[in-house]
């Protein structure tokens, strides 16, 4: 099949464009400003910029400064990995980190760098032998085998990784080829009074004051190849690093981001954009206020609970927050009524649209409650092991090797559960098993057949108190004995497993989870496979149609170019925001009483001293954070933003909290991407961290 080839007349506002065809973009990226060539920036045969991005871990992105495998990403991205490396005597988290030698980086189990080596439409070659009267199944088949035999071309002979994935919905593929580094270690971070700076309560929001950056570094071996980690391995040379420009952000200044956004959905009908604004969104959010409530008041009692949940509720109130603004701008922006419009010269596939997302929409709430609510404490996500445990237990095909090991590991997640002053840890978690709930019961289970069993129980002996019910499954189940468990899983038999289907708890969820893994899942798959289907000839057809118009590709979690302008904007009537704001902005917000709102002495002291050269900019003032009209996405925290001669400039790590429907519907007026300056990060480096050794292996440009 033809690569579907899209007319570039003037390119549109927004767009996460691929690297590959961004000599597409050249000229209307140097009419907004560029001064530097689409092959700076992605050339696979030659150093370009695209050597110097990685995909940072699995969901975030990072950029080497020196040529010595050091990197930048944002300290939310470094977060987990902060935290393991943290002790209560050793509380980096709260506290910061650095090392003032390579002798002093901490390792990272797990964190693994990509680096793409080059990328290719193979397209052709994906859908070679698919035909246009073959089923959906026949047709995945043979492009699933297709993939596998392009990988395997690809990286033969080679310690090289490739992956391949659909664009515009299965009508293009493009294959990345990829060089993946195992050894990772922890250079610096600020301190979280810093680094998370306005906490949950400014995540979003702009005007922004977080310092939301963390240092690692790449080892590599002897030859510059990944492997594991080893003191033997040395600091990887990477072909490209960028360079550091201190100048001032101008209102209208050419900026661009190059990074990992990870997903969008620009072609989605007005059924799905009803059921995100009206079902989805709504209810996720819901379900996780309570959630958050419960973490947020047990984490103001101590510090050493403050740190056993701080990843916890980071990764919760991400997706709670940015929900509610996508719901308000979805709301604001008409979207349902703009995609509806646009629906009508495409009526035929449209109805077919509506029926699947009808039939789907009972599936979807489903599974949306099943893991907001019914798995959102641990408690219920250790149950949900004990299922396995019985599944495996009770299958003939599963040896008593694999048997024991899953009883070993479940017992060892168990005692991992119950470490840690488990008495506390207790009420936290029977809180959020009972409330999520009981939310649960309330606004959906009730009335659904599939929860038929639990609303006869409540009724019947909890005279409709759905609480007194929760709260009895959490008190007696033997998940929250540890004694009890120990028992039951020291010396496990696979026949014990009817002992452990008894259990309140097991009793309870085994007939919820049962029916999502042999009804459910199915039923959410084959609807998936009929939207994907539909999809794909939508979109075909709105190409072929508008041909008027510039079209991206989704963004799929592989290497974007997106490009915009330093900017203002305009939140609400009366208000304007300006492009960026400053450490005065962190004292105005200062609040001693208020965790996230905590400034550290030293910072007051550099304040108060004016001590900001040669950071500072040409006001005098210390900039903190800019906006820009990029479009980005998850995926973008900690991509690298650049001048218009491909400087690193800043560090993206959110977007406004006005346009974070920008995954779906795009608005130049309102989406912005919120970025650290590069200045700030090099002030607390140098000023705060007292880091010499990381800022003397920097290039910066004055």
């Amino acid at each position: 099949m033809a690569m579907i080839c899209l007319p570039f007349l003037a390119m549109a506002d927004g767009g996460m464009w691929l690297p590959l065809l961004l000599n597409k973009n050249e000229k209307d990226m140097q009419a907004k400003g560029m001064r530097i060539t689409a092959k700076d920036i992605y050339d696979a045969n030659n150093a370009s910029l695209k050597d110097a991005v990685m995909l940072f871990g699995t969901g975030c992105t990072g950029e080497f400064v020196s040529n010595e495998g050091l990197l930048f990403t944002n300290h939310h991205c470094g977060y987990s990995y902060i935290v393991s490396n943290s002790t209560v005597e050793h509380d980096y988290l709260t506290n910061g980190f650095i090392a003032k030698t390579k002798q002093e980086e901490l390792p990272c189990p797990g964190l693994t760098i990509t680096l793409l080596k080059y990328m290719e439409d193979v397209t052709d070659r994906v859908l070679e032998g698919v035909t246009s009267n073959m089923t959906e199944k026949a047709r995945e088949e043979l492009v699933s085998k297709n993939i596998e035999k392009i990988k395997a071309q690809a990286t033969k002979g080679t310690h090289y990784t490739a992956i391949i994935k659909p664009i515009y919905y299965g009508n293009q593929y493009m294959m990345y080829v990829n060089e993946v580094f195992r050894d990772v270690r922890l250079v610096g971070a600020p301190p979280s009074n810093i680094g998370k700076f306005g906490g949950d309560t400014d995540n979003w929001m702009w005007p922004r004051h977080t310092g939301d950056f963390s240092m690692f570094r790449v080892y590599a071996n002897k030859n510059n190849e990944p492997a594991d980690y080893s003191k033997d391995n040395v600091p990887y040379t990477p072909k490209k690093f960028m360079k550091i420009s201190l100048k001032d952000k101008q209102e209208g200044d050419f900026t661009f981001v190059f990074g990992y956004p990870g997903t969008t959905r620009q072609f989605l009908t007005s059924h799905a954009v009803d059921d995100v604004q009206n079902y989805e969104d709504p209810i996720r959010i819901k379900l996780r206020t309570e959630v958050l409530n419960v973490y947020n008041q047990a984490m103001n009692e101590s510090p050493a609970k403050r740190l056993r949940y701080a990843s916890n509720v980071a990764s919760i109130a991400n997706g709670w927050k940015k929900w509610q603004g996508e719901v308000k701008g979805l709301k604001y922006l008409k979207a349902i009524d703009r995609k509806l419009s646009f629906e009508k010269d495409y009526q035929p596939i449209i109805n077919e649209f509506e029926k699947v997302y009808a039939d789907n929409r009972p599936y979807k709430l489903k599974e949306i409650y099943l893991g907001e609510a019914v798995l959102s404490s641990q408690f219920m996500k250790q149950a949900r092991q004990v299922l396995n445990l019985i599944s495996l237990s009770r299958s003939e095909s599963v040896t008593e090797e694999q048997v024991e090991l899953a009883s070993e590991q479940l017992l060892a997640s168990l005692q991992k559960y119950y470490a840690n002053d488990f008495a506390s840890q207790k009420v936290v978690d029977s809180t959020i098993f009972v409330h999520t709930l009981s939310i649960c019961y309330t606004d959906f289970a009730k009335t659904c057949l599939d929860y038929a069993y639990i609303k006869d129980r409540v009724e019947r002996s909890y005279n409709g108190n759905e609480k007194l019910y929760l709260a009895y499954l959490f008190n007696n189940s033997f998940l929250t004995n540890p004694s009890k468990a120990e028992k039951i899983l020291k010396n496990y038999n696979r026949k014990d497993y009817k002992k452990l289907m008894k259990d309140c708890a097991i009793e309870f969820l085994s007939p919820i989870w049962g029916r999502y893994v042999n009804n459910d899942i199915d039923v959410l798959e084959a609807n998936n496979a009929k939207l994907d289907s539909l999809y794909r000839l939508y979109v075909k057809q709105i190409m072929e149609k508008e041909t008027d118009r510039d079209f991206y590709p989704d963004a799929n979690l592989t290497l974007r170019v997106t490009y915009g302008n330093v900017s203002s904007f305009k939140p609400r009537d009366g208000v304007k925001y300006k492009h960026y704001t400053t450490l005065d902005g962190i004292m105005e917000k200062e609040n001693p009483d208020i965790y996230d709102y905590v400034v550290v002495d030293k910072l007051k002291e550099l304040y108060r001293t004016k001590d900001y050269a040669p950071y500072g900019n040409d006001k005098g003032e210390m900039p903190v954070a800019f906006i820009a009209s990029n479009h980005t996405t998850g995926g973008n925290s900690g991509s690298p933003v650049m001048d218009a001669d491909g400087n690193l400039i800043g560090i993206n790590f959110d977007r406004n909290w006005e346009g974070t429907m920008s995954d779906i519907l795009y608005d130049k007026d309102l989406c912005r991407n919120i970025s650290l300056d590069i200045r700030y990060c090099l002030f607390i480096i140098d000023k705060l961290l007292d880091a010499k050794n990381v800022i003397n292996e920097l290039e910066i440009i004055k």
